[in-house]
């Protein structure tokens, strides 16, 4: 489809997606939380961002997608992770076991590809891939990337009751709904979302007793974020990882870093057609909405629930332990220039984390988990 193609489905599915949050701003009394607000405006089946069937996941305007990711921009990304989750599946299913990988929030179906080709020429056995995944439009394009591999993928649009394998999540804890925290210099209100004299969106500040998990010198006019949907997610994991590890890779920091004043103006951003913008009211259901992961909120939830936190560092850091240094030495010069993005610090490198949970497995005897080996920042959490 062409941009004007494109821009024309968009604009008659946008329509009918601000119609919706009206009607859901109008049935919460003219005040709907932004938490709310960005659930329907990304994940309202057959209108949400997500749930629209447009392509969003590229590496240019010109393809139609908004942002990339990954395993879009190299599969050495895939290729070094995997070194970390073949190391798992042994943990899990003992060496030359057949392991169980599930990913949740699969994107095009990139890296769950790459990633099991990286798996079987490490000589790892996955006995089946299973993935997670809400939306039925991407559901539609994974299938068709990972039909060669047949019957070893499955996918489920819920959480499975009993998880034993391990699992990856690549850029899912930032597309997780937030709550935002406004400070008007004396109190928090909740930043909610109501409609102007004019029909158009608009915010709308609420009293209420929730407030940022640090205690900081917080400057009139901060607004910023809290993150219980991603938090109760890893709850939700450790309710049903009887045994294995969990590794997410995402931008973020560390709540003494979130939550630093310079970063008044909290980390909600949208994304489309790779330009950034900081206006989620406007262009709704067209354009991503995301926020940065607090990951000591994300390691204090799975230790509270019975994880166990294995490592914390930069994505840099992470895919150089896993051997990305050597694997860009076999690579021509363009492959190699596309995965150094992967680790340069100005790019994904630093901005990019990795974080690692396990319960009940462990390395192979005086072994560390590879991926955290070198250069890990659990104690910064």
């Amino acid at each position: 489809m062409d941009d004007a193609g494109h821009e024309a489905g968009a604009g008659s599915l946008s329509g009918r997606l601000r119609q919706r949050l009206a009607q859901a701003i109008a049935g919460a009394d003219g005040w709907l939380s932004f938490e709310r607000f960005m659930s329907i405006a990304l994940y309202e089946p057959g209108l949400g961002y997500y749930a629209r069937g447009a392509p969003v996941f590229g590496t240019m305007p010109g393809d139609g997608s908004d942002f990339v990711t990954a395993p879009e921009l190299s599969p050495l990304f895939a290729q070094a992770l995997a070194r970390q989750l073949a190391q798992a599946l042994d943990a899990v299913a003992g060496r030359g076991g057949a392991g169980e990988l599930y990913e949740f929030g699969a994107g095009s179906g990139a890296l769950a590809a790459q990633l099991l080709e990286a798996l079987a020429a490490l000589g790892v056995r996955v006995a089946r891939c299973t993935i997670v995944e809400l939306s039925g439009a991407l559901r539609a394009r994974q299938r068709e990337r990972l039909a060669p591999f047949g019957e070893r993928v499955r996918w489920l649009d819920a959480w499975p009751e009993r998880i034993e394998g391990v699992v990856i999540g690549n850029e899912v804890l930032d597309a997780m709904p937030v709550t935002l925290l406004a400070f008007d210099g004396a109190a928090w209100h909740e930043r909610g979302v109501t409609r102007d004299a004019a029909g158009a969106f608009a915010w709308a500040d609420r009293p209420t007793a929730q407030r940022p998990p640090v205690d900081a010198a917080f400057v009139p006019g901060t607004v910023t974020e809290i993150h219980p949907q991603a938090e109760a997610f890893v709850r939700s994991l450790a309710e049903r990882l009887v045994r294995g590890a969990a590794f997410f890779v995402d931008y973020g920091y560390p709540a003494a870093e979130y939550y630093l004043p310079q970063r008044h103006q909290g980390t909600l951003m949208c994304h489309r057609r790779h330009r950034a913008d900081a206006d989620p009211l406007v262009d709704v259901g067209a354009k991503d909405i995301t926020a940065h992961v607090d990951f000591s909120g994300i390691a204090l939830a799975a230790q509270d629930a019975g994880l166990d936190v294995i490592g914390y560092t930069s994505q840099a850091r992470f895919l150089l332990n896993c051997g990305l240094a050597e694997l860009l030495q076999g690579a021509d010069l363009r492959a190699r220039t596309a995965a150094l993005r992967l680790v340069n610090e100005h790019e994904m490198g630093e901005l990019f984390k990795v974080i690692g949970l396990t319960r009940g497995v462990r390395p192979e005897a005086g072994a560390d988990w590879i991926g955290f080996a070198a250069g890990d920042r659990t104690h910064r959490l």
